[in-house]
Order: structure tokens, then C-alpha cells, then sequence
């Protein structure tokens, strides 16, 4: 039978999602925990594969088993044997055709920048970026970055098949905090966060809105710029349909 995980963790307690040889990650211990419980070695796969220090509020995974055992009373041992950091907020039986990545039909980001003074107890959940960006640069940045595009210029992953995604990308600010939104069916490795390093770079004055035509076209990476920290990135919501 096939189970289905719905959870959220604080990512800056671990390497990523992915499990990592001796790196303490959130798949190696939610793994480690289930054979554990189960008695039996188990794999699980995961909706989104996070980077080291992005949170999530939503991630799902699913795994294999011929035992079965009470939904219930796994969400419960498995909250028990887990760390703080990590929050299982439900346990479900789904048909065995059901896969927690391939029938993602979209999935929701966002991403915190500090504008303000630097804030200590904030540095691992919004990037304390410490600088004004103007409203009409966010407007026109998102505008120009949303759509469907090729995403070839904003990953480092050389051997997909496919780069092409619709993106719809908006913004709010609260005080001194940006909170950009991205959602799409799909993101490439390092894709918003290199977006979000185009942003300060062109803020900074190192590149310009009229650069963005020019690095969708070069399909290559080293145009884009920087790479912005993971810790200001949440995964928010993964999206099955009915």
C-alpha cells in the first residue's frame, strides 16, 4: 500500500530535503524514523527537492510498504521520534498509482527579503538583505520575469530535457519586508533564488531591466548573476487538483 505524507520543517537545521551521506537532511530522517517503525527499509519520494536552508510549510512525500498500520498512530510515533524542526501534519493511504512528485499540478513559493535593519533573530527565515528596493522596480521586474519563458539562463542543472515554464510571479510589501510569490507546475534547481539575485543585482545598479530579454535569450547561466541564499525561500503549497 502506498502512504502519503503532508509536512513542514525548519530548513535551516538541514542540508536540504535530499538525502546526503552524512549530512543530516529531512528525507534521511523522516527514512530513517518509518524503517524504524515499519521494520523494514524505506524510501520515500519527496513533492519538491528543497535546498539546504529552505523551509517548507507544505512538502509531501510518499512511500511503499505491505504493512499496514493506523494513519493516525503513524502521524503520532512519527511526531514522537522526530526532531523539533520537522512537523508531520498528516498521514493519508493513496492509490498505488498516486505519485507525490509527478501529479504535482502546481506548486507555490515564496520568498522574504529584509529591507530594514539587519535582524539577528530573522536571519534564517527572510535574507537580510539591509537595502531599499522601489515598488515600481519590483512592479516592472515581475512583470518582465513572469510569463512563459525559457529558464535555461536561471539554473545550474545542464541535462534537463525541457526548460520551458509558465511562471506567475507578484509581490507585497509589509513594513520593511518584500514577500515575492512564485507559482508554477513546475521550478528548475536554483531557479528562484537566482531570480531573486537578478532582482538585487539590478537594484544595485550591476545589471538592468533591459538586460532580462538578453539573458532569457543567452541560455546561459553565467548571465544571470548571483545566486540568493536559501534561507529566504518557503515552499508554501503543492497543489494535486482533486
Amino acid at each position: 500500500m502506498r502512504y502519503l505524507i503532508n509536512m513542514s520543517y525548519d530548513g535551516s537545521k538541514y542540508y536540504g530535503y535530499q538525502k546526503q551521506i552524512n549530512k543530516k537532511t529531512v528525507q534521511g530522517e523522516l527514512e530513517e524514523i518509518l524503517s524504524k517503525i515499519f521494520n523494514e527499509p524505506i524510501k520515500t519520494n519527496g513533492s519538491s527537492r528543497t535546498d539546504r536552508l529552505v523551509h517548507a510549510l507544505d512538502q509531501y512525500c510518499h512511500f511503499d510498504s505491505d504493512k499496514k498500520i493506523n494513519t493516525k498512530k503513524l502521524k503520532n510515533s512519527l511526531n514522537k521520534l522526530s526532531s523539533q524542526s520537522l512537523y508531520i501534519k498528516d498521514v493519508k493511504v493513496v492509490n498505488n498509482d498516486f505519485h507525490a512528485r509527478y501529479n504535482v499540478e502546481k506548486k507555490t513559493y515564496i520568498y522574504k527579503i529584509n529591507t530594514g535593519e539587519y535582524s539577528p533573530i530573522e536571519k534564517d527565515y527572510a535574507l537580510q538583505y539591509n537595502k531599499k528596493i522601489s515598488k515600481e522596480l519590483l512592479k516592472e521586474f515581475t512583470e518582465k520575469i513572469s510569463g512563459k519563458h525559457n529558464y535555461r539562463s536561471f539554473t545550474s542543472d545542464k541535462y534537463n530535457s525541457n526548460y520551458e515554464r509558465e511562471v506567475l510571479i507578484t509581490y507585497k510589501v509589509s513594513k520593511n519586508i518584500i514577500t515575492l510569490k512564485f507559482e508554477s507546475s513546475g521550478f528548475l534547481r536554483y531557479m528562484i533564488r537566482n531570480i531573486v539575485g537578478l532582482l538585487l543585482d539590478i537594484n544595485e545598479n550591476k545589471k538592468s531591466l533591459e538586460d532580462i530579454d538578453k539573458i532569457f535569450e543567452s541560455k546561459d547561466r553565467e548571465k544571470c548573476g548571483r545566486c540568493a541564499s536559501g534561507c529566504g525561500l518557503y515552499l508554501i503549497k503543492v497543489n494535486y487538483g482533486k
